[in-house]
């Protein structure tokens, strides 16, 4: 199982000691939130942040972007290094459009569906994507309780990507823990995003671990 740590809920006032422990687990990626407040109800960070965190950061950078116009940033995105930059369908007019943008930029795509978007709308782009990630909450805050849906939603998505020949990735992001990760792993998910289950554990790289050997 691929594993996306949330920087959301990481300690911001120690952020090298917690890319010194992240560095050396067992994750995969790092997942960061960028929300503006708009798109969501929050505020995450901003890039003069993340640029700091990409410069202590080893691993490749999972970047999703909770925003509206996210085409605007696919340049302060690819400055990063980042490996993938996600956009959410329902902030996209164009969505066809902006994942030719990100491709350009050397990126891998990734596509985001809230709780109550349809699998469905994603039948024309679905082998253009590199990854789709479904949320298992409302986007825009962390600890939120898992949607038990998602796992239904899971296993349509897998099937979809089975029937079109698409090589893209299914994350999940929102109350993702071992108990759920177990579920969404039978389901069909590639990829788990973990925030407070890894960065408010006593010991976030066993966290880590456990994630990984699902």
């Amino acid at each position: 199982m691929i594993v996306s740590p949330s920087l959301l809920s990481a300690n911001f006032a120690d952020l090298k000691g917690e890319m010194d422990w992240f560095n050396r687990s067992t994750a995969d990626w790092l997942h960061l939130d960028i929300m503006d407040g708009v798109f969501v109800p929050n505020i995450s960070f901003g890039f003069p942040v993340l640029k700091h965190v990409a410069k202590l950061c080893k691993k490749p950078l999972d970047v999703h972007l909770m925003i509206v116009q996210p085409e605007k940033f696919v340049q302060e995105v690819k400055e990063l290094g980042a490996y993938i930059m996600n956009v959410h369908y329902e902030a996209c007019t164009h969505l066809h459009r902006v994942i030719g943008q990100i491709h350009e930029a050397g990126m891998k795509a990734g596509v985001t569906l809230n709780p109550a978007t349809p699998v469905s709308v994603l039948q024309d782009i679905i082998k253009d994507v590199d990854l789709v990630l479904l949320m298992g909450v409302n986007p825009g805050f962390g600890g939120q309780k898992f949607i038990p849906h998602t796992t239904e939603k899971v296993k349509e998505l897998r099937k979809l990507i089975d029937e079109t020949g698409s090589k893209a990735l299914i994350e999940i992001d929102g109350g993702v823990n071992q108990e759920t990760g177990k579920l969404l792993k039978e389901a069909g998910a590639d990829v788990l995003v973990a925030g407070n289950y890894i960065f408010k554990a006593p010991n976030p790289s066993d966290a880590c671990a456990l994630l990984s050997a699902l």
